[in-house]
């Protein structure tokens, strides 16, 4: 049995710490540090509605072990078509077990539509009947979050011209500059930076380099970053001879030096394990942690942003960030977002980093995501402090409400302020 936990002015007992812990998780407003999320204003990249939720990769590779649909047939289907074949499978003929329909009831709930209908008439009609601004910033309210970082790639013509004419963009959402085709796929990054004005070419000679920095160094200017990012394989190797590592060395971690931004990678996809399906046939590898140490080692003044998608990864990562002060693991990413494995996360994170980790992020691509990615995260962070509180407390340990409050506040927000220095950078 627990002993009481001293509070100011009294103390409070086993289940008051419990209550206590939920409280605070439920009302401390989170910044999301990683999303793919965009503004109204930003117009066909705003993705939204029911067709989109249903529509999405996570859903599309369950309709394809629900159900004798081909990918073939599925592709040649219109949206809607496709949101009415998923509902049917996932959602009328099987119960909505699995974390990503799940979060399908979890948003419609919230949103006051019914999750056990037996069509999509009630939600399409919901949707056909909203203001597009009004409802992102309903939905930013449902979930509590009080800034949220998009995904910003300068490769993309749609979202460069919007950036280029100056596309606006509410105070609630930050950049980030995204290098994906910079360091994934070359020659289509040199041919697109060639294609903007800028001298280089396939060998990547000092004037490319040169070249490249100053693209880099626009960009930054544009945009406002609150860090620079990208998404690695698996196979993911440093120091080697490829391109990107001297892309890394020669121009990424100098401008993030100059500009001082942190770098954030997600480094463990396995591209096109099934091509079939499409952005739903990816797949994961274990990846090597050494390279982030060697990174990390190699760089000092560059703070690092890095989550990794394999499970067995995450306690070589926490190793690694004991021993490097410029490493922030963050997150529990896409294979990784379901409770049972978040909760095992956060907990051993915790037993091993104090509270100097940041627990999660949304990876929210349809904007009501953002919904139950939160509710969702909130109720297991919340369980893992629980479970740390209530060891700590058992071993005579005299914890205040103060503490608890502070550290949900670090967890969920100070630490990301504080390494990207959110605090003093001007909208």
């Amino acid at each position: 049995m627990l002993t009481q936990i001293a509070a100011k002015g009294g103390s409070m007992t086993p289940s008051e710490l419990k209550r206590h812990v939920e409280e605070a998780v439920q009302r401390t407003p989170v910044i999301d540090i990683h999303t793919h999320l965009y503004p109204a204003s930003f117009e066909e990249l705003c993705l939204w509605g029911i067709d989109e939720l249903l529509t999405y990769h996570y859903l599309v590779a369950e309709l394809f072990r629900s159900s004798d649909v081909k990918p073939s047939d599925f592709r040649a289907l219109s949206k809607s078509q496709q949101a009415d074949l998923i509902w049917d499978a996932l959602f009328v003929k099987n119960t909505p077990l699995s974390e990503a329909t799940a979060g399908v009831v979890a948003v419609m709930t919230r949103l006051g539509l019914d999750p056990a209908r037996p069509d999509l008439r009630e939600a399409r009609d919901y949707f056909a009947s909203l203001d597009l601004e009004r409802h992102v910033a309903r939905v930013i309210e449902l979930a509590q979050v009080s800034e949220l970082v998009m995904t910003n790639d300068p490769f993309h013509a749609r979202e460069r011209k919007l950036w280029e004419q100056n596309a606006l963009c509410p105070p609630r959402f930050r950049a980030a500059l995204r290098l994906d085709p910079l360091l994934n796929d070359w020659d289509a990054a040199e041919a697109a930076m060639a294609a903007q004005g800028y001298n280089v070419y396939e060998q990547l000679s000092p004037v490319t380099l040169r070249e490249t920095r100053r693209f880099l160094d626009n960009w930054i200017r544009l945009l406002r970053p609150v860090y620079l990012a990208a998404s690695l394989p698996f196979d993911f190797t440093y120091p080697n001879d490829s391109p990107r590592t001297l892309l890394l060395r020669e121009a990424v971690f100098p401008t993030c030096r100059e500009h001082r931004l942190p770098f954030a990678t997600m480094i463990g996809v396995a591209r096109g394990a099934n091509p079939e399906l499409g952005d739903a046939g990816d797949s994961l590898g274990q990846a090597d942690t050494k390279a982030v140490e060697r990174i990390a080692l190699e760089n000092p003044e560059v703070r690092f942003l890095v989550t990794l998608l394999a499970r067995e990864n995450q306690h070589a990562l926490c190793v690694a960030a004991r021993k490097f002060r410029n490493l922030m693991p963050f997150g529990c990413w896409w294979f990784l977002n379901n409770p049972s494995i978040v909760k095992e996360i956060t907990r051993e994170r915790l037993e091993m980093l104090g509270a100097s980790f940041i627990p999660q992020h949304s990876d929210a691509r349809i904007l009501e995501q953002l919904i139950y990615k939160w509710v969702h995260a909130r109720r297991t962070v919340s369980q893992a402090l629980c479970d740390s509180y209530e060891r700590l407390v058992s071993d005579g340990y005299r914890l205040t409400r103060q503490q608890i409050d502070g550290d949900v506040q670090r967890l969920f927000s100070g630490n990301f302020q504080n390494w990207v220095g959110l605090t003093n950078q001007g909208r």
